[in-house]
């Protein structure tokens, strides 16, 4: 079963291309990061799935086969984008009953339970709410939904470590009670280790990688070795990228099921932040790629 399929999904805006020959599968049940850098194609490809963006070429449906902005999607598919229109000048307890009337399923009191364990009050009003309090009050309006999919853009925009937290333990705990896939975009990569199990990572329009995320890291690992020994390590694995230094060079490479190295040559597994920024900071480089020439990563750098 497939939460997102797609087979040479394009969009362009006039003769700007904001996605490009995108297709992807993803099994529904995830917690999907989607990933790049400003002006990838993230929300375009988000809007692509609730139906606020038609694709030029290509295709793609959602939770098996539904055409996003389809009545039957729409019913099933709750959406919140990083500046969610809230009605701000009404009070909150006003804004669910505009939410109820609005949806043919929307749980009041679930809603209203939810609001209280976060300690907004229902009389307030949705303007004089903090940006974190705004962001919970999106995210509940969308849960009340009891979505399939819900698709959220930049979720932790512009909120402090505190609120960044209890939002992902929203949703977290939204799908441990089953029944709930969840796409997000953002940028702050620290978080996303720690909530989400698939990974999409973007680049000019184009995915550049698409799978889940512990697969993605055992395909992946960072080699130490002799600076003078690095043609000896392009020659064994796909190099993404390297940091050189006069004795010693880091390199991520994709492991291609190998398990023995040299003498004098150290390993250690990569993280899934050494492993978004090296692709980010190389658009060619694919996880599907062959091996890179010295010189198209030459440039790259590891963090550690």
């Amino acid at each position: 079963m497939s939460v997102i399929e797609s087979f040479g999904l394009g969009v362009s805006f006039g003769t700007t291309s904001a996605v490009r020959d995108c297709t992807l599968n993803v099994p529904t049940g995830r917690i999907v990061a989607l990933v790049g850098s400003n002006g990838a194609g993230k929300t375009t490809l988000l809007h692509c799935l609730v139906g606020l963006c038609k694709p030029t070429v290509g295709e793609i449906t959602v939770l098996d086969g539904t055409v996003p902005g389809s009545i039957q999607a729409r019913e099933r598919i709750a959406f919140v984008a990083q500046d969610a229109l809230l009605y701000r000048h009404l009070p909150v307890r006003s804004v669910l009953t505009v939410a109820g009337n609005l949806n043919s399923r929307f749980e009041v009191e679930e809603a209203k339970a939810r609001l209280s364990t976060l300690d907004i009050r229902l009389d307030q009003k949705v303007g004089k709410l903090s940006g974190g309090q705004q962001a919970q009050l999106a995210l509940t309006l969308a849960l009340a939904r009891h979505p399939e999919l819900l698709v959220l853009d930049e979720p932790l925009a512009r909120l402090d470590p505190v609120a960044r937290d209890d939002i992902m333990s929203l949703i977290m705990s939204s799908v441990a009670e089953g029944g709930l896939s969840v796409v997000f975009s953002s940028h702050v990569v620290s978080e996303l280790e720690r909530v989400a199990d698939y990974l999409i990572l973007l680049a000019d329009g184009r995915v550049q990688m698409a799978d889940e995320i512990d697969r993605l890291l055992a395909e992946h690992m960072v080699i130490t070795v002799p600076t003078d020994q690095v043609d000896d390590v392009v020659e064994l694995f796909p190099v993404i990228a390297m940091q050189r230094s006069p004795r010693r060079t880091q390199m991520l490479v994709r492991a291609n099921g190998s398990t023995e190295l040299p003498s004098g040559w150290e390993r250690h597994e990569a993280s899934l932040d050494e492993l978004v920024l090296a692709y980010l900071r190389d658009p060619s480089a694919t996880a599907l790629s062959g091996p890179l020439s010295i010189a198209s990563i030459e440039t790259s750098r590891l963090t550690r």
